[in-house]
């Protein structure tokens, strides 16, 4: 396992040697126990070359340094998943670390095509790949580094939505979260002055079976890492004793791994998720109860019996927040969340899942249930049910997280683009707020565009929001926009700003310029902000030519 350390890295600069230049030069180091280890986990930007024109790794040498002097904290997101951010210990250790890079770390390697390097199995190269799973088990953090850039080949926007797509990328995202390592979250780097934990649900919604791969032959064998990944980790829990996450991982593994669903009797399945008997299983309130099981798992057969037996079907999730539940969503809420089949959905709504229940999250935001529709064939089962589209402004929760199919299906069923909700947050102001990892974002934003969205819409928060906002704001204006963290940048953004803004704040390139090719005004939030002072502040520059471009 070859290693660069992070001071030398660090003095480096322009287009990056690769292995062979670097061993040369001496800058190469085999691990050693002790040592403190980043992993990078990256898209090529070339055929040829991880980066030809340096421009991916000088936004990892800003923020290494950001973390070294503190001037970069890695934020808990919005629905305070992961606790408390990382100590300070982690970021004084990364000034005396070592980083993992595939284009330094694994010899020999070349641009990759079917045919291409077929015979080197045998390779130091061939074995360095098929050992990244224990490359991430041996590193103490973990960094994508995804900024807005572009690949010089196929002219194509890299950025966090493609390097989910990405089958290696995330065979290397899996491997972490499914490692036995204590601390297991996983760091987004969006540029060099913002760095974010990864959400839960961008992991457990993009499979390795249907991730993009430059050699296709590589899909079985990458699959493959995923599923002793996914396997370790459920023994490991066990053994552990850590009883509810190994019913999360293990009600989820089929659909994880894409495997045909098989279904159990009663008896197979209490002894399958360790229940003592049918009545824990039932009366189980927290936790991994005896119906998450089931619906994770798609076992309908299971859930009719449990709610047979008195089972609430429209009981309160409570202990799953690091798993990505928050606390207080319904069953109905997570079967719709983790995209279960249709039949499951239906068998809830036939078993009386009530489908206009909201919940509070831990940010103080009203989820409803249409907020977490992420499929077309949703909305009609659950319009022949009563669900409220409408009045609980599904749009608002959908356009960021869902596929074009589902905002076309909710754009059918009357749901209006310009309905905003009380807290004055809505569908055009949160498919930039949301839609960072999901490449849909752009093409929902030309729906609600084509049905009379209203581009120079202002968000007015009210209620919880407004007081976020407001506390956000005195942050601000005690430290400056460039020197608070990110969420509070982008909350004391808000009150006033467009969808442009948020495009801005959030570095979202082609948001941005769909957006000013709709006629979107430079319109400043109530602090005054441009778009160009929220993209300047978010460390995201590439924006700043495009923006001046249509500037007035």
């Amino acid at each position: 396992m070859y290693l660069v350390k992070v001071t030398d890295f660090l003095k480096m600069e322009g287009v990056p040697d690769p292995h062979h230049v670097l061993r040369q030069k001496e800058l190469l180091h085999q691990w050693q126990p002790g040592m403190f280890v980043i992993f990078i986990s990256h898209q090529w930007l070339g055929a040829k070359s991880c980066d030809p024109n340096g421009k991916q790794l000088l936004v990892l040498r800003q923020a290494l340094e950001a973390f070294i002097d503190g001037t970069m904290k890695v934020e808990v997101d919005l629905m305070k998943t992961f606790g408390a951010p990382l100590e300070g210990a982690s970021y004084e250790q990364v000034a005396d670390g070592y980083l993992f890079l595939d284009w330094f770390a694994i010899p020999q390697i070349t641009a990759r095509t079917d045919g291409v390097n077929d015979d080197a199995t045998r390779s130091d190269a061939a074995r360095a790949v098929q050992s990244i799973p224990a490359y991430v088990e041996n590193c103490d953090l973990f960094l994508a580094l995804v900024p807005e850039l572009v690949h010089t080949d196929t002219k194509n926007a890299c950025n966090y939505a493609t390097w989910l797509s990405r089958g290696w990328c995330r065979a290397e995202l899996w491997c972490r979260v499914l490692s036995n390592r204590k601390d297991t979250r996983l760091i987004v780097i969006f540029s060099a002055k913002e760095a974010l934990f990864i959400s839960p649900m961008d992991w457990q919604r993009n499979l390795i079976s249907d991730g993009m791969f430059t050699v296709e032959s590589d899909r079985e064998v990458v699959a493959k890492l995923g599923e002793m990944a996914l396997t370790g980790k459920i023994q490991s829990l066990l053994r552990w004793g850590c009883l509810d996450d190994y019913r999360f991982y293990l009600s989820l593994q089929q659909k994880l791994l894409d495997q045909t669903k098989q279904t159990s009797d009663l008896p197979g399945f209490l002894k399958h998720f360790k229940f003592p008997s049918m009545e824990a299983a039932v009366k189980d309130q927290s936790g991994m109860t005896g119906m998450l099981c089931a619906i994770l798992s798609s076992d309908v057969e299971i859930l009719e019996t449990l709610v047979q037996q008195n089972a609430n079907v429209n009981a309160r999730v409570t202990g799953l927040r690091h798993l990505g539940y928050s606390d207080t969503v319904t069953l109905l809420m997570v079967a719709l969340y983790s995209g279960q089949d249709l039949q499951m959905v239906s068998k809830l709504m036939t078993l009386k899942a009530d489908p206009n229940l909201a919940c509070i999250s831990d940010s103080g935001s009203i989820i409803t249930t249409s907020w977490l529709v992420c499929r077309p064939d949703y909305v009609q089962v659950l319009l022949e049910y009563r669900a409220d589209f409408n009045t609980s402004n599904a749009l608002v929760g959908v356009v960021g997280n869902g596929s074009v199919e589902t905002v076309q299906a909710l754009l059918e069923a009357r749901c209006d683009p310009m309905n905003v909700p009380a807290n004055g947050f809505g569908p055009m102001i949160s498919t930039g707020f949301f839609g960072r990892g999901n490449h849909h974002a752009c093409d929902n934003m030309k729906l609600l565009l084509a049905a009379r969205g209203d581009a120079n819409e202002r968000a007015e928060p009210k209620g919880q929001l407004y007081w976020d906002c407001l506390k956000a704001q005195i942050c601000v204006k005690l430290h400056g926009l460039d020197k608070c963290g990110v969420y509070q940048r982008q909350l004391a953004s808000l009150p006033g700003a467009t969808a442009l803004s948020i495009a801005a704040v959030m570095g979202d390139k082609a948001l941005v310029q769909l957006l000013l090719e709709h006629n979107a005004e430079h319109i400043k939030n109530e602090r005054g902000d441009s778009p160009e002072d929220l993209a300047r502040a978010g460390g995201h520059t590439d924006l700043l030519p495009i923006l001046s471009t249509f500037a007035v």
